[in-house]
């Protein structure tokens, strides 16, 4: 349909891609009790991946990022294989490739939301079209090679792509979290890393505003996966030969850096179809038609059109009273999501047979230490609950930058987990001095003796992370900075674990 001919009323009525792409948004980030009271969802949603780029800290995401999935998963490649997010990737990838872009992924319609503000635009061009080909770039280094070389080489978690470019987890998780003021305390936290990817985001958005799709189009490393799948993906846009006579005005007018209609740039957005005068472009998931022109498909019979307004109205209602189930589940009845942590059950109850070790799977020895306020951290006492031991050390920078992680994870499960940070017997720095300067709440002890270094089998290398599930078994013990995503997934790990 010729946009010339559309009433002002019919334009600025949303099409049923924009309604998609909100509701898809809402569904990405359903707990809507993050955002009032500043936390982040910790439920069982979190095992699962959204398919489109929604940062795992938003306040309201439900689920959890499939690149930040990915990078953990390839951190860890030496220690375990990551088929969980290789079948999510392919499964995604298979049924919907880049559909995921153009109708599913929130920060999608964040940028067409940018891009239409008045200003002069930037048309596609050879250079766009070459700087498109970044992304993968993007997706070699920053998701895979970085993660995988400093998971097997240094045994080091390093989600490169989420730490130091996503404008996803800069504009949902950090500027999410700091625009509630019950977050007030965590300015204090902010760094020059932070400073860095607000000036990425800032630089992004802008483009988003000039060019269209500016960070899915060269940057995206998710697009460019979800690329991939693009030639034999079931869901997607497809061109009736018959019908078509190769006019190109269906590649002219798409603001991606197509080649053809459905190659690897394609989002699948069906916008070509209104500049389709021979009507050849129709969505379908597989030989179901879910778009058609206005005159119809080839070989539609007379009732066709009928019987897909039906069917549109049954997976709208489908999709609505999905909605409200999510909704339902995410802030009243999932009591993870609300915060509420059943309390521990007796330690009885968590007796194992497992052997005395620090290897996962083992039973961590029993010791105590006598903490700097007085009171003592008998492991044994925690039995029941889920155990972090953080070795940190006042004279490593990495170790102090993620205690504030640790004091949030206690804070948000004060009935569930317990934790003991650990200094060991080589001070440099009184420890006791540094801490009084801060409001931490979690117990501190030094190791005077090296009981708990000798236990838990450190190197001397920090910070050094330990984790055990409820019946005192490790589930966890690497050196390397963890971040509270990380501390996120392992607590959920070791309270699910038995």
């Amino acid at each position: 349909m010729d946009n010339a001919k559309v009433s002002p009323r019919r334009r600025l009525r949303p099409g049923t891609r924009r309604l998609v792409q909100l509701y898809s948004a809402l569904l990405h980030n359903a707990y809507v009790k993050g955002f009032i009271d500043g936390e982040i969802y910790k439920g069982k949603g979190k095992f699962l991946c959204a398919p489109g780029l929604n940062c795992y800290s938003c306040p309201g995401a439900a689920a959890s990022c499939p690149l930040g999935a990915l990078q953990n998963a390839l951190a860890s490649a030496g220690h375990r294989a990551g088929w969980y997010m290789l079948g999510i990737i392919l499964l995604y990838g298979a049924v919907l490739g880049r559909t995921i872009c153009g109708w599913l992924c929130p920060l999608g319609l964040v940028q067409e939301l940018l891009h239409r503000i008045p200003t002069p635009k930037i048309r596609k061009s050879r250079i766009t079209r070459a700087l498109s080909w970044l992304k993968y770039a993007v997706l070699a280094v920053f998701v895979i090679a970085l993660p995988l070389m400093y998971g097997l080489m240094y045994d080091l978690p390093l989600p490169a792509f989420c730490k130091y470019i996503c404008p996803a987890g800069t504009f949902e998780g950090a500027v999410g979290h700091l625009a509630n003021p019950v977050n007030a305390s965590m300015y204090g936290m902010l760094g020059i890393l932070f400073t860095r990817k607000f000036v990425i985001l800032t630089v992004i958005a802008l483009a988003c505003v000039f060019c269209w799709r500016s960070f899915c189009r060269f940057l995206c490393p998710l697009g460019a996966i979800w690329g991939l799948f693009n030639r034999f993906s079931a869901v997607g846009v497809r061109v009736d030969e018959d019908r078509c006579n190769h006019c190109g005005a269906c590649v002219m007018s798409c603001g991606m850096d197509v080649r053809r209609v459905g190659d690897r740039e394609c989002i699948h957005c069906a916008k070509c179809m209104d500049h389709c005068a021979r009507g050849a472009i129709s969505v379908k998931a597989g030989r179901i038609t879910l778009k058609a022109p206005d005159m119809g498909c080839a070989g539609d019979g007379p009732d066709a059109r009928l019987r897909r307004k039906k069917t549109g109205r049954v997976l709208w209602g489908a999709a609505l009273a999905a909605l409200c189930l999510a909704l339902l589940w995410f802030n009243v009845l999932d009591t993870a999501a609300q915060g509420t942590d059943a309390p521990a059950p007796a330690a009885e109850r968590w007796e194992s047979d497992a052997p005395v070790g620090r290897d996962v799977g083992c039973m961590l020895e029993d010791f105590s230490l006598t903490c700097y306020d007085g009171s003592e951290f008998r492991l044994g006492d925690a039995r029941g609950r889920v155990v972090f031991i953080n070795l940190w050390a006042t004279y490593c920078t990495p170790c102090k930058n993620e205690l504030p992680y640790f004091q949030a994870l206690y804070e948000a499960h004060p009935d569930d987990v317990a934790v003991i940070a650990v200094h060991p017997s080589l001070v440099l720095d009184d420890p006791e001095e540094y801490l009084a300067e801060r409001d931490f709440t979690i117990p501190f002890a030094t190791d005077a003796d090296d009981a708990v270094t000798r236990i838990v089998g450190s190197t001397g290398t920090l910070p050094q992370t330990v984790v055990l599930n409820r019946k005192g078994e490790v589930v966890y013990n690497q050196t390397g900075s963890v971040t509270a995503e990380a501390l996120d997934a392992l607590y959920l790990e070791a309270a699910g674990s038995r």
